[in-house]
């Protein structure tokens, strides 16, 4: 088991019967599609980092969120928590890409066109199962 620990966040930002997702434009896992999202800086919750995160990532408010689940995944250098939350948007907000290589929004037919990072394939298949109850008008 990885020693290293990191604790990190992602959005499933909802619009139009599909989510968005981004290829990640560097580091190790460079090339791999993953929820935006990133690590939970010290003194911060869940949802603090999540809108931090989306506003550095892709200059974007988020209007809607709500915890979704914790995906546990070792990358064998280090144990990944990814707390996931699905979101929307804020009015008039559009993604833009500030760190990564591409992105796409999916509809439940097409969550795995895409090769997921293994902690974000988790989401992706969860989200497939759940997806009506999911995005529901009722939640978002």
């Amino acid at each position: 088991m990885a020693e290293r620990k990191v604790h990190a966040v992602c959005a499933v930002i909802s619009r139009d019967d599909s989510v968005f997702c981004c290829q990640r434009g560097h580091g190790d896992m460079q090339g791999g599609w993953e929820f935006p999202g990133g690590k939970v800086e010290k003194g911060e919750t869940g949802e603090q980092a999540l809108r931090r995160e989306i506003s550095e990532e892709l200059a974007a408010r988020l209007s809607t969120v709500w915890f979704l689940d914790t995906v546990e995944q070792d990358y064998g250098d280090f144990h990944l928590t990814l707390d996931c939350y699905v979101c929307t948007l804020a009015p008039g907000e559009e993604p833009t890409l500030l760190e990564h290589s591409d992105a796409r929004w999916l509809g439940r037919d097409e969550l795995l066109d895409v090769d997921w990072l293994p902690a974000d394939r988790k989401v992706a298949m969860s989200l497939g199962v759940l997806w009506d109850a999911l995005f529901s008008a009722e939640h978002l």
